[in-house]
């Protein structure tokens, strides 16, 4: 082992530690040299890409299909087996409405509740948290006092658990909370924020956008980095005004960054779950029941749980889902055919 190193009487630590490294990388070099012979470059990424394929198809792939079965099938039995074949019925109960804009007249009035909150925290979320995300980027860009301790700052949440942002914020919006407290402090009564059905929603919508905004304002923030400076330096020894170089220069050039961030927002906003279950449970009332949660309680947490009710509504969403991010996909390859052929 000396004799392998020229000119040195001891090895150092970190080639000490390296050793069972190369012993072990030793060991497979002829197997997989042996392998490339006989299979080609091609065999070797079918052998590297095995592994991958095989775990999306055991945890992705089968529970798809597992799932699928269970909403062709009725009953409150709990295995596959020991469940009734209805083909299609639990879809038509989802879907059976005179008016789907009144969930009351709807077979499935508690689905329909869930839909129309989920639609409206879709649509305030997103467009709240992308906003919110590229003002804090441009913010962030931008040459300020201590900028990788703000930056820090707001990346913080996105590392805490779901279950303890709700534990945070429920402690603070409770009627003995932190937040009763300072106004009580300035002479106002204590006010139960999170029986108001109006405030209830506001703060899911609050905390969800509290506790994610960091992550997406990261993404954009290194979308405004890769924009070269010569840009912006040009536009302004030609005299353009700050709004039309951001229109001009920051926004097409950003467009990559915020089409991963409206997609990501979209699809985090639709499964929302884990915060608003510890925050509101779903309540006051159904106030504040999202379409995730209907399909939790449906499927496992009521006493006459439906399994099969449940996989019906998650299939339908993950369709939409599907669908949304299809023509997100169309609709930026639209504007950038049309960008290019001007």
């Amino acid at each position: 082992m000396m004799a392998d190193i020229p000119g040195k009487t001891n090895l150092s630590i970190g080639e000490i530690i390296m050793l069972p490294v190369r012993f072990a990388m030793g060991l497979i070099d002829f197997p997989l040299r042996w392998l490339q012979r006989t299979t080609g470059i091609g065999g070797m990424a079918t052998f590297f890409l095995l592994p991958n394929m095989l775990i999306f198809g055991i945890f992705v792939l089968l529970p798809f299909f597992i799932n699928f079965a269970y909403s062709m099938t009725g009953g409150t039995a709990l295995f596959l087996p020991d469940r009734n074949f209805v083909g299609m019925g639990q879809y038509s109960r989802l879907v059976d409405c005179s008016n789907y804009l009144d969930p009351n007249s709807c077979a499935e009035d508690t689905f329909w509740t869930a839909v129309g909150n989920t639609g409206w925290f879709v649509v305030l979320q997103v467009t709240l948290m992308i906003g919110f995300s590229l003002v804090t980027a441009l913010i962030l860009n931008r040459d300020l006092m201590a900028r990788s301790f703000w930056r820090a700052m707001f990346f913080f949440p996105v590392l805490l658990s779901p279950v303890v942002v709700g534990l945070i914020w429920k402690w603070i919006l409770q009627r003995q909370g932190l937040l009763n407290f300072g106004l009580y402090g300035f002479g106002f009564e204590p006010y139960a924020w999170l029986n108001d059905r109006n405030w209830s929603f506001a703060a899911t919508v609050g905390v969800s956008i509290w506790a994610h905004m960091g992550f997406y304002t990261l993404i954009l923030l290194a979308g405004l980095q890769a924009i070269p400076k010569d840009l912006y330096e040009a536009a302004e020894m030609d005299g353009t005004r700050p709004t039309r170089a951001f229109l001009r220069i920051t926004l097409p050039l950003l467009a990559p960054n915020l089409l991963v961030v409206i997609v990501l927002v979209l699809i985090r906003a639709v499964q929302i779950f884990d915060e608003v279950y510890v925050l509101t449970g779903g309540g006051p009332g159904t106030s504040t029941l999202y379409l995730t949660q209907y399909i939790y309680e449906t499927g496992f947490a009521t006493q006459l749980r439906n399994p099969g009710l449940a996989a019906a509504a998650s299939i339908l969403m993950g369709v939409v889902l599907v669908v949304l991010t299809l023509l997100q996909l169309g609709l930026s390859r639209s504007s950038e055919k049309n960008g290019g052929r001007k």
